[in-house]
């Protein structure tokens, strides 16, 4: 081999590197949706990340009105309240600004809004310099111009104030990381912004640092099925990832260097007492929700789905419920505050991986194993994650061939507190024998 080749080779195992320290730690990835309510204390085992649906219309009655960060006009004060006793837990902070409804009488958004541009800088202003990173009291590190203004919110106006907003937002704090409403590409929906339509504009794309997601695994309409019925994530049959994968391929194309962040993804999973009192809409479609084990495995794996790709952070939604049988209203990791089995498998693999980053797949079968390998951020350690990617309680042997070293840890992703369950499998000549469910199995390697 010759000098250039030797130096091709060189550079080429460096980008290789490179490429690979870039992924985030699952420590710096995994997150988790808030509200007022949160408790920091009992959910930090589970995620290092935080994600707030901060309300406009709690810091002011109307736009319009003067600002008065960190304390608001509904007596609640952000610092001592809320973001203080969060960055006290060690919480990275996300503020999601919600435009809201300011009250009875106010549902003609586009005449409350009109004209409301110099003030909306003034409020983006106003919260980076309060809240920043290198603000007044350092306690967030990005914000949302809007969590789900859709389709419904005219789009022009939605332009002229996140363009108001975010200008303001660099003028306060230019570190603050400025993120997107919810948006996907091709058309705009109830829920989210057009990318093409919304933020390709040229006075939109320098503002942004981060394109924002919200995605869940909501079956293909069918006659007598619930439109909001779940699969399980690795579904070729759902529009879950390909969702993430649509984004992620426009920002390549039209934003390359932006971030692209899942701000919202989740299960329900209620109890059977709560489903015998559903009512209304809820029990008239048949909806269903997925079972206490389910909503564990499904959200351990699609941290893995989404881990696997481009994505800099996922935020699953939500941290409690209050047991109700209603789309969105029994997806906590807690109910009443005391933990869902989500909540054990969530920490477990905060404790197991949190250290390790996403490195390369091993093995991705439709319908019968995914193997996907992870490296640990400074030790010569190897995780390899093994699981059936599957939604009818499947399990089945294999074989796993040219493991990447002595095994130190075999576990099972747990359903309870206290120790993980061993995972059943036996040592070969040339790999390990092991029994994967949908459960997903940690084998820990390092070097022989």
């Amino acid at each position: 081999m010759n000098l250039r080749s030797i130096l091709s080779l060189l550079i080429l195992l460096g980008s290789v590197a490179t490429a690979q320290d870039s992924k985030p730690l699952l420590k710096d990835f995994i997150g988790i949706n808030g509200h007022f309510q949160f408790k920091p204390e009992l959910y930090r085992p589970t995620a290092g990340l935080v994600r707030n649906y901060h309300n406009m219309n709690w810091d002011v009655a109307k736009p319009g009105d003067p600002i008065t960060l960190p304390k608001c006009v509904n007596k609640v004060n952000w610092d001592s309240q809320v973001y203080g006793k969060w960055k006290q837990h060690g919480y990275e902070i996300d503020l999601c600004a919600q435009f809201g409804r300011f009250g009875e009488g106010n549902e003609n958004y586009q005449e409350l809004w009109q004209g409301k541009e110099a003030w909306m800088e003034k409020y983006g202003e106003a919260l980076a310099k309060t809240f920043g990173p290198s603000g007044e009291l350092k306690q967030v590190t990005s914000i949302e111009v809007g969590n789900e203004p859709g389709s419904d919110f005219d789009d022009a106006l939605y332009q002229k104030l996140f363009v108001a907003m975010a200008r303001g937002i660099r003028k306060g704090d230019p570190k603050m990381k400025i993120v997107t409403a919810t948006a996907r590409s091709g058309e705009a929906d109830k829920y989210s912004k057009s990318l093409e339509e919304t933020f390709s504009a040229k006075q939109m794309l320098p503002l942004f640092d981060v394109i924002n997601v919200h995605t869940y695994a909501l079956l293909p309409k069918q006659e007598g099925r619930s439109p909001w019925d779940r699969s399980y994530p690795e579904d070729p049959n759902i529009v879950y990832l390909k969702e993430v994968d649509d984004a992620i391929a426009w920002r390549d194309q039209h934003a390359p260097g932006k971030e692209v962040w899942v701000t919202e993804f989740g299960y329900d999973a209620c109890t059977p007492q709560a489903m015998s009192k559903r009512e209304g809409w809820f029990e008239k479609l048949n909806w269903q929700p997925v079972t206490d084990t389910q909503q564990a495995q499904y959200l351990v794996r699609s941290v893995f789905c989404f881990a696997q790709r481009d994505v800099e952070r996922a935020y699953l939604y939500f941290f409690n419920d209050e047991d109700k049988p209603s789309v969105h209203a029994s997806s906590g990791l807690t109910r009443h505050f005391k933990p869902k089995p989500a909540y054990w498998a969530m920490k477990h693999l905060q404790e197991t991986l949190g250290d390790f980053r996403f490195d390369k797949v091993i093995r991705q079968e439709v319908g019968k194993i995914y193997v996907h390998q992870y490296r640990h951020r400074d030790e010569p350690k190897l995780a390899w994650v093994v699981w059936s990617p599957t939604g009818e309680g499947r399990e089945a042997k294999v074989t796993l061939k040219q493991v990447p070293g002595r095994v130190t840890l075999a576990e099972q992703m747990p359903l309870a507190d206290g120790n993980a369950p061993k995972a059943d499998g036996k040592a070969l000549k040339d790999g390990i024998e092991l029994t994967v469910s949908e459960s997903p199995v940690y084998l820990i390697f390092e070097p022989r």
